[in-house]
């Protein structure tokens, strides 16, 4: 990675949700919101216009099955460049992202019919809050002038306000209207989502496999090449021990046997806790990432919050993201300290860990696939950023539903 932040588990939207922002990352204002409406209500005319004067001029070739394939691709070439406009209408003013791709001729007549009746209907709604606008300045002059009476107007200003009410829940619905007709003309179908969805959760158990076959080589490396190899000098010693010529060299190597034992015990105690930490059936996310601080070489700065009660495979999935980070952290990226961040907002458990080292890190290579894997396969997002100089964050949210 250079620079950029990378989500590597590749989720995209769910069906109920509208596009997200733009490129910059945030939501349009009120204002761009209003003035995007506003426009909508003009080509809202425009459709009606072009719906209007194509169909009365196609009508006689549409009746014709001769001639309805061309009078029917003729409407549809004018529909489809209005339909460009209101696309680019919802991009400017609204930030919505649509993918790039080829619409059927009849949904776009769909749409345009659907967008029109809208888009007028809005111009109404927006006309009469214009009205009540000018009634409600022409009853404030009233009143100061003397021409209404004081005791007339609290029951105008309640009227006005229960109409004013109704007026923008009324534009606010049809806003609502005018985004979920963009996003079933424009976004993907009920059968594309569900296509995208098979192939992501194929994605993520095709990557959980992976990750459970690395993990299991991992294992099997550490036991043969440490955990086994520790054992065999043990028993080499021990059988030195036996065949001591003298007291004191049975016990010089006895006790080195021992020290043996000790480090023996130590690794293959540091081998089950990367297999599964038992703390966290015993005591906890906070317990067993206090011992993941422990056993890091690195200075470590926890802030943990409202981390209790989690669903047993979250707190397994941010376990293992920590230790992963902190582990890579530790080994590669040349830091001084490391930030560990698990915080639980709403639904989501929010994990983040930061170091001040080099960057640099590669969201390709073994661990991170691994690690957004398992993300993965809860639902979950992994985010990495580590442009070259640093820092390196690495952001994993965790549905927690």
């Amino acid at each position: 990675m250079r620079g950029d932040s990378v989500d590597i588990t590749g989720h995209r939207l769910p069906p109920d949700l509208p596009p997200g922002p733009g490129p910059g990352g945030r939501g349009p204002g009120p204002a761009s919101r209003a003035a995007g409406l506003l426009l909508g209500c003009c080509t809202a005319l425009a459709g009606l216009l072009f719906l209007a004067a194509g169909g009365a001029a196609l009508a006689p070739s549409l009746l014709r099955p001769r001639t309805r394939a061309k009078a029917l691709a003729a409407l549809t070439g004018g529909a489809r460049r209005l339909a460009g406009w209101e696309r680019r209408r919802r991009t400017f003013f609204f930030g919505d992202d649509f993918p790039a791709r080829h619409v059927s001729g009849q949904r776009i007549l769909r749409y345009l019919t659907a967008r029109t009746c809208a888009g007028l209907l809005t111009g109404v709604v927006a006309g009469l809050l214009a009205v009540g606008a000018a009634l409600a300045g022409l009853l404030l002059v009233g009143a100061v002038r003397g021409t209404l009476r004081w005791g007339e107007l609290p029951a105008q200003a309640l009227l006005g306000g229960v109409l004013l009410f109704l007026d923008v829940q009324g534009l606010l619905f049809l806003e609502a209207l005018d985004s979920r007709l963009a996003r079933e003309c424009f976004g993907p179908c009920e059968r594309e989502l569900l296509r995208q969805r098979i192939d992501e959760l194929a994605t993520s158990r095709a990557a959980v496999l992976r990750a459970v076959d690395t993990e299991r080589r991992r294992i099997e490396r550490d036991l043969h090449d440490g955990v086994q190899q520790r054992l065999v000098a043990l028993a080499m010693l021990l059988g030195r021990a036996r065949r001591g010529r003298t007291p004191e060299q049975a016990d010089a190597l006895l006790l080195q046997a021992h020290q043996e034992s000790q480090e023996v015990l130590t690794e293959l105690r540091e081998v089950a806790w990367r297999v599964y930490p038992t703390a966290l059936d015993t005591l906890g996310l906070r317990e067993a990432l206090g011992g993941v601080a422990e056993r890091c070489s690195l200075p470590i700065r926890m802030d943990l919050a409202a981390i209790e009660a989690l669903p047993p495979s979250v707190e397994t999935a941010a376990y293992f993201v920590v230790s992963e980070a902190v582990t890579n952290a530790a080994k590669h990226s040349g830091a001084d300290t490391v930030l560990v961040s698990v915080h639980r907002h709403a639904d989501v458990l929010a994990v983040r860990i930061e170091d001040d080292g080099t960057g640099g890190a590669n969201p390709a290579g073994n661990g991170l696939t691994g690690l957004a894997g398992r993300v993965g396969a809860l639902d979950g997002r992994l985010r990495v950023h580590s442009p070259q100089g640093g820092p390196t964050t690495i952001v994993a949210e965790l549905p927690c539903g």
